[in-house]
């Protein structure tokens, strides 16, 4: 296997994810404690977690788990999910899995950046970029363009990490019913889904919609509970699922008993988790929009269509890497700039910089962005 590049983001975050004073580009909505999570569990919930024994689990899943996470879909049920450490491993064993030397992909840009450089290691890879003119468009006609009879697999995130894009339902579809008609895999990355403020924003599940598309889904992110490590593929077609079963066999074999547990007592109570989630993005918004609302000549900001994080511009002198730079080592605010989202495929944006909005409390940080930003006035 070629030896994959290092990663950009989490290379950044080991220098300052746990030492800045103020994560401001945080990508998962706010998190609770252990406490906090119990106090939803149901009478079987509460029964597993204080009986649990430590010892292995099912590669597959826990049943119980993945009838949950079944149930979050509407076409999908328990014998189409499998569980990952995570959505990096399921990611990460899908493209090593499904692709082979030869096979081309399309990948759409900006993206987290496994989805780009583990297909680049096993073969080609077309990239489409998402439309920053136009609101970060997605582009099917491109995409359809891309496509070679050596095509294997499409990868799409959405709401896209870090732009908060969501394309409308007639584009989603039509991306969906092309990958169906060419006999190409979809791999859709859908761990933002749940965040969306207005309900009609959310998209039907690639797995419901196509029989040979791959969900990925998480607890990291719209669920705010990155700590648990909990991840899944959903997909409708045995045999993908057999081989990455078989896959996993080679890096975690199986998930932590107790992670598994806290993951289904927070899916059965994922109604009040995401509202409360989704209050406080709802919260957080006007707090964002009246600071750039006072630094027009510095930034064009828009919030997240979906998701908690969103791409804005910078529009000053110094530019945003300096820009970045500086206000994390003088004032303890973390952004992550233009540089850890370039790609080899496309050109993306060198004046953009990833804001997250999921964290209660960001008023502190907000305040020292601006006091150094008046001090360069």
């Amino acid at each position: 296997m070629p030896t994959l590049p290092d990663f950009r983001l989490e290379t950044y975050f080991s220098r300052w994810e746990f030492t800045a004073r103020h994560h401001l580009t945080a990508s998962d909505v706010q998190t609770m404690t252990v406490a906090e999570l119990l106090a939803l569990a149901d009478d079987d919930g509460r029964e597993r977690w204080e009986t649990l024994a430590l010892g292995y689990t099912e590669t597959y899943g826990l049943p119980a788990l993945r009838e949950e996470i079944a149930a979050t879909y509407t076409d999908v049920g328990p014998e189409h999910v499998l569980c990952f450490a995570g959505a990096e491993e399921g990611l990460y064993l899908a493209m090593r899995t499904l692709l082979e030397p030869g096979d081309h992909t399309v990948v759409i840009t900006p993206n987290y950046q496994a989805a780009e450089t583990i297909p680049l290691s096993i073969g080609e890879v077309s990239g489409v970029a998402l439309r920053p003119e136009d609101g970060w468009a997605l582009d099917v006609d491109e995409i359809e363009r891309q496509l070679r009879p050596a095509t294997r697999l499409v990868s799409v995130n959405f709401p896209n990490n870090p732009t908060g894009a969501v394309p409308d339902v007639e584009t989603w579809t039509r991306l969906v019913r092309l990958c169906e008609e060419r006999g190409v895999l979809l791999f859709s990355d859908e761990v933002y889904r749940g965040l969306e403020l207005d309900p009609s924003a959310t998209l039907p599940q690639a797995a419901d919609l196509s029989a040979s598309a791959l969900s990925l889904n998480v607890m990291s992110k719209a669920y705010g509970l990155p700590g648990l490590r909990v991840g899944w593929i959903a997909c409708r077609d045995p045999e993908i699922l057999r081989r990455l079963e078989r896959a996993k066999h080679y890096t975690s074999i199986c998930n932590s008993a107790p992670s598994e547990v806290l993951a289904l007592i927070g899916l059965r109570a994922r109604d009040a988790i995401l509202a409360r989630n989704r209050a406080v993005i709802a919260e957080n918004v006007p707090k964002f929009d009246a600071f750039f609302e006072n630094y027009q000549d510095l930034f064009d900001w828009a919030p997240p269509q979906g998701g908690c994080v969103c791409f804005p511009r910078y529009l000053g002198a110094d530019g945003v890497e300096a820009m970045c730079t500086e206000l994390v080592e003088q004032r303890g605010v973390l952004l992550l700039p233009a540089s850890i989202y370039r790609s080899d495929l496309t050109t993306t944006p060198g004046d953009r910089f990833r804001v997250g909005v999921g964290r209660r409390g960001p008023d502190e940080g907000l305040a020292a962005w601006a006091e150094f930003l008046e001090e360069r006035r």
